[in-house]
This record gives C-alpha cells, structure tokens and sequence, in this order.
C-alpha cells in the first residue's frame, strides 16, 4: 500500500470549502499512484468540519479510512503550537471532529495550545502525534525539551522541505527522530495541489484500513521511503500552480472552474 502521511483538501485556510476541488485532489492522489492518504487539513482552516461532513455523507467508510473511489483517506488534521510549529494528529473521524471541536478557543495565532497541553490531549483522547516537518522556519519544534519531543509517535519527511534540499533534510530528520527516541520517519508530501502528489511515499508492506493496522506497520518499520526522480519539479510545478489559482481568486474569478475546465480545444 503506498500511502502520504501528510496532505490537505484546500487550496489555502482562508478560501472556502469546494468538494469538487478536493475531488479533484483524491482522483489525482490517486492517477499519481497513492493507494491512501492522510487528510491532515489545517484545523483552523475555514469550513473544516465541511470537509469530512461531505467526504463522509458521499462516500463509504472502510475501518477508519473513507474510500473514494479506490483511495483510502484516513482522517487527520495539522495543528499548530504556541512555542511555533506544526504537528500532525491522526485518528478517527468523529475523534478529530471532536478534537476540532475542542480547539475552536486556540484557532487564532495568538491563542494556540501550548506543547504540552495539545500533547496531553492528544494522549487523552488516544490519537496518533506526529512532529510536521520539523526543521522549517519559522518553526521551534526542535528547540522543545527532550521529554515534551519523546511524545512525538513519529516524524514527517517533508516534501516541501525535500525539494530545497534533499540530502540534508533527510539527515537532518532521520537525525531529530533518532534523538527523540528513535521513532519512525514516515513521508509527507504537504500537497494543497495535485502535482505534488507522489514526490516522495511511504510503501507499506501491507494494505489496511485502520490506524491500529497501519502504525503496527510503522512501529514495525514495515515500509519503505521512496522519492520521485522528478521530486523538486514536482514541488515547484505544484508552488507555482498554487499562487496561479490564489491570484485567480483574489481578482474575482473561480479557481475551481479554472481547474475542472480541462485543456483548451
């Protein structure tokens, strides 16, 4: 099973949710070769609970993943910490509803959770935490204390961060998963558009449906990383589509159409 542990169903947190963009998003995760992903949407981003109220209602439930159309998507989301970083919460999807839920005080910048009280949650309600491509500014997550980075369950190889510079981001986040304990590296493509899907995957031995399954692989170290030869032209077609579609919408014109409307006659 080839699966990206960190991805996203918007364009961008401020515009509103479209389903038949993110349709668009999963049939190309799949055309890319993904068999599953992790949607690990920005939990402040506008119309979160939108997207797994519409990916719920249209299509069935498999274990803990939905299955569109022969992708596997496991519910997640990307949150945010006072001390600046990203980390990555992965579980079932009333179990993220309802953790987003809980995070609606600590939406805005200047009212994130604390480290150790997202971490004591997280624990809490019994999700999987992961540390979201740890080393990109103006992040601090590896400033964080050597007994608040063990709770970390696993690190994010970040194909954004891959594409600047792909020998030392590996180093360096195979070196941070190996001081905070040694805790699997799995990979993460970061994608908010389809070309950057299948930069760099996780292969896992086997197929599976729900998250006690698949972190039983990971702890195992049952998989493999693998990259796309074409890696940083991937990520830097996928940048620039992304500013392309954002200037779109601010001059008034649909995105969405822009994208579904297919190549000109």
């Amino acid at each position: 099973m080839i699966i990206d542990f960190h991805t996203h169903g918007k364009l961008a947190k401020y515009l509103a949710f479209s389903p038949d963009y993110t349709d668009w998003l999963f049939a190309s995760a799949k055309r890319a070769g993904l068999d599953a992903l992790c949607l690990t949407e920005h939990f402040n981003t506008q119309g979160f609970q939108q997207v797994y109220a519409d990916i719920s209602s249209r299509y069935p439930r498999v274990g803990d993943a939905f299955d569109v159309n022969g992708l596997l998507v496991f519910p997640g989301m990307e949150v945010d910490i006072a001390e600046r970083g990203h980390t990555l919460v992965l579980g079932s999807m009333e179990d993220i509803l309802a953790f987003n839920r809980a995070l609606e005080p600590h939406k805005m910048k200047d009212a994130f959770l604390p480290f150790d009280e997202l971490a004591d949650e997280v624990e809490r309600r019994g999700l999987h935490f992961g540390a979201g491509h740890p080393f990109r500014a103006p992040g601090r997550i590896p400033e964080l204390t050597c007994d608040q980075l063990r709770r970390f369950e696993f690190v994010d190889l970040n194909g954004k961060d891959l594409s600047h510079d792909r020998t030392r981001t590996v180093e360096r986040t195979y070196a941070f998963a190996e001081r905070i304990g040694g805790v699997p590296v799995v990979s993460g493509s970061d994608t908010h558009q389809a070309f950057q899907y299948g930069c760099v995957v996780t292969r896992m031995a086997r197929t599976c449906t729900t998250f006690d399954e698949l972190f039983e692989q990971v702890h195992e170290r049952a998989y493999q990383i693998e990259f796309a030869e074409d890696l940083e032209f991937r990520v830097l077609t996928a940048a620039t589509l992304k500013r392309a579609l954002k200037e779109i919408d601010r001059l008034g014109g649909s995105y969405v159409e822009t994208i579904l409307a297919g190549p000109a006659a």
